[in-house]
């Protein structure tokens, strides 16, 4: 997607200091955003609920038209618009809202391939409730967003773009 001058070119994740930027063909940063990776800290196991380092790129995109706080299970709409109302009725569930854009590991061994594969471990870039706290590591691998930010961004990504994770 071009802006200005420049193409959006790649994500960059930085799981310290719990920020997420997009940047352009030259290097300009052109969106910076907080978000929530896992609680368990970095990691590639499967089962490890961590979030998964080292390069990686966005696989599938999900979601798009979906309203605001719409509910995602199994990666499929249900319908549902998030609400407190909600949550109290469900509090087991780990909200997936908004979008979804589903990472792929690009390092055999490290974040692809058996043990280790960031795809089948279903790991996301997804929308959670407003009142989760940003800049908090407490997902369960995946790297949560604040749900306008998430759709703003969502709309100046494409499918191959890579992603790193650091």
């Amino acid at each position: 997607m071009v802006i200005g001058d420049s193409a959006v070119s790649h994500l960059l994740i930085d799981i310290a200091l719990q920020r997420l930027q997009l940047f352009d063909d030259t290097f300009i940063c052109v969106g910076d955003y907080s978000v929530s990776t896992a609680r368990n800290g970095a990691g590639e196991r499967d089962g490890s609920g961590c979030t998964p380092r080292g390069q990686h790129y966005i696989r599938v995109m999900i979601g798009a038209g979906q309203p605001l706080n719409s509910v995602f299970r199994g990666r499929r709409p249900t319908g549902e618009i998030y609400n407190p109302e909600l949550a109290i009725d469900h509090p087991e569930r780990d909200w997936i809202l908004s979008r979804i854009v589903w990472l792929c590991g690009r390092q055999w061994g490290v974040n692809r391939g058996p043990g280790v594969d960031t795809f089948r471990r279903f790991i996301y870039i997804h929308g959670t409730p407003d009142t989760e706290p940003m800049g908090t590591p407490l997902s369960h691998g995946c790297v949560r967003m604040r749900n306008a930010d998430l759709v703003a961004l969502f709309a100046r990504l494409r499918p191959g773009m890579p992603v790193l994770i650091f």
